[in-house]
């Protein structure tokens, strides 16, 4: 007689937390992937000319179907080489003063600026604290509300809290279908909250981080379709999809004015929070 007992049912993944998954994947395609295959004659920049260089942001000048443009991106790594030349993806302030530097020279000629997000977040290391990270990111939300060119900036796996922001103050802002944007980590939500990093997954669902959620809010312009799977499962597909993406915004944004350009940024991320509107008494 079988006196074993039947295995318990595993409960099922929420959505968002498979979303989390997907956007980690080692796999999945980084900045340079896209780069790769979207800009042309890509001419890479190093440096902030104070520090040093940060390779956890690649910056530098490019042609997107024969637009000159300008692309900063937040560069992981896949093995362990890569990961630690990369800091896994965690920049420094060097990486954000970098991206600036670059950002301005796309103002002064006239250049639409493409930022791609994917870092878990802002490297929180001392040395980082002592050469300035709070004010090298402050630095970038204030001086790429005021470039008079276009930006774009997608979120293209993990939008990090600050550590992404620094780099997503675009006229247009959109998100991979499987791509995340938090102002916290769900570990770290989880271990604030509940000081149980293990219910991470529970964070995931209340923290509304999926693409679909920051659209339902007006915090992103759109969702870029990827392919079954996920990017990961086909690199050239899912740099399509940002293809197509890239090409309509810059058409209609590059019909605007310096002016209109900056002040279009400027109220959509005043409109960012706002659920209420003014009725008649």
């Amino acid at each position: 007689m079988d006196t074993s007992q039947p295995a318990a049912p595993q409960a099922a993944v929420s959505p968002s937390w498979e979303r989390v998954q997907l956007a980690r994947h080692p796999k999945r395609p980084h900045s340079l992937d896209y780069i790769q295959r979207l800009i042309t004659d890509f001419s890479e920049l190093h440096g902030d000319r104070a520090f040093g260089d940060d390779a956890a942001i690649v910056c530098g000048f490019g042609f997107f179907e024969g637009i000159p443009v300008v692309v900063a991106g937040q560069q992981k790594g896949r093995d362990t080489k890569q990961k630690l030349h990369r800091n896994f993806g965690m920049p420094k302030p060097e990486g954000y003063r970098k991206a600036m530097r670059v950002m301005e020279m796309a103002a002064k000629f006239g250049r639409p600026v493409i930022t791609l997000l994917d870092t878990p977040g802002a490297y929180p290391g001392i040395d980082a604290e002592e050469r300035g990270q709070a004010e090298a990111i402050a630095m970038n939300l204030r001086e790429m509300s005021r470039l008079g060119v276009p930006i774009i900036a997608i979120c293209i796996g993990e939008g990090g809290s600050g550590g992404a922001l620094a780099l997503g103050v675009g006229n247009r802002v959109y998100m991979l279908e499987n791509a995340i944007y938090s102002v916290i980590s769900p570990e770290s939500c989880a271990a604030i909250i509940w000081r149980d990093s293990g219910k991470a997954e529970l964070a995931a669902t209340a923290l509304k981080l999926t693409a679909e959620d920051l659209l339902r809010f007006r915090l992103i312009d759109g969702i870029i379709p990827e392919p079954e799977g996920g990017a990961h499962s086909d690199h050239d597909k899912a740099a399509e999809s940002v293809r197509q993406t890239l090409r309509q915004a810059l058409e209609e944004l590059r019909q605007l004015s310096p002016e209109a350009l900056v002040e279009q940024r400027y109220q959509r991320f005043r409109e960012m929070g706002n659920f209420f509107s003014e009725t008649g008494g």
